[in-house]
């Protein structure tokens, strides 16, 4: 017999925690999610809790050596927001158990704001670089007055989806779903840049993208030079017997 899953948000923090949410999930391109843990790193906030699971595949992150919790909460007292981001991917079947978890929590806090930095590939022109919006009235007319560039038409599904249909029934507080083209493989820096820039344009944070345009800036070059040498491979129509082939397999 399946067992259903389930999330438990984990924080005993709550008194502490106001002002908008940024939600991040693992999803293609890696843009909201790099954006967030960008974030949260430039500014210092503390991580103040996480997103327990259970009845779903485990997937333990680490870095430098040490194993992380792969869903966790975030709270800066400088920058009066929090963040909530996810390593894992949180399957479409499972979004209203999640989704669960974070209104119960939400209901603790005075947080009075969602943004979920919703990057995905979806079909754009050349110069459709930007972050759209996919808004309730009452986000709109907070956070984006003059400046807004709303996405045509679609659905959402999964966690944004379900967030956006909570709003419908006052369960959430306004809520903005902000969209950004992907470019797989990834992660799409680029696209990261994008949202840190949205974020800072319009939640008055202060980011030094710099670094994090450089690193952007040599995975570019990286990807245009392994595209040479592909297609130099390619060109090349001498058999393989007879070559010499590199001792080392990973050169590329």
């Amino acid at each position: 017999m399946a067992t259903d899953p389930q999330y438990e948000l984990v924080t005993s923090a709550t008194d502490r925690l106001e002002g908008p949410l940024f939600l991040a999930l693992s999803n293609i391109g890696l843009a909201g999610l790099t954006a967030a843990d960008y974030l949260v790193q430039q500014l210092e906030f503390d991580q103040i809790g996480y997103v327990r699971t259970r009845n779903l595949p485990t997937v333990v992150p680490f870095r430098n050596g040490e194993p992380r919790r792969p869903i966790r909460l975030y709270a800066s007292d400088d920058a009066d927001c929090c963040v909530l981001l996810s390593e894992t991917v949180i399957p479409v079947w499972t979004a209203e158990t999640f989704v669960d978890a974070v209104v119960d929590w939400l209901a603790e806090t005075a947080l009075d704001e969602l943004a979920v930095l919703h990057g995905i590939p979806f079909p754009h022109g050349p110069d459709e670089h930007e972050v759209f919006s996919v808004a309730t009235p009452d986000y709109r007319r907070r956070r984006l007055a003059d400046d807004d560039t709303p996405l045509g038409g679609g659905v959402l599904d999964g966690v944004p989806g379900e967030l956006a249909t909570r709003r419908f029934d006052g369960d959430v507080p306004p809520i903005g779903v902000l969209v950004t083209p992907n470019h797989p493989p990834g992660p799409d820096l680029d696209a990261a840049l994008r949202y840190l820039a949205f974020l800072t344009a319009h939640y008055d944070l202060e980011i030094d993208t710099e670094p994090l345009r450089e690193r952007s800036e040599a995975l570019t070059r990286y990807y245009a030079e392994l595209a040479e040498r592909m297609a130099a491979m390619e060109s090349q129509e001498t058999p393989l017997e007879g070559r010499t082939l590199p001792d080392d397999r990973m050169y590329m």
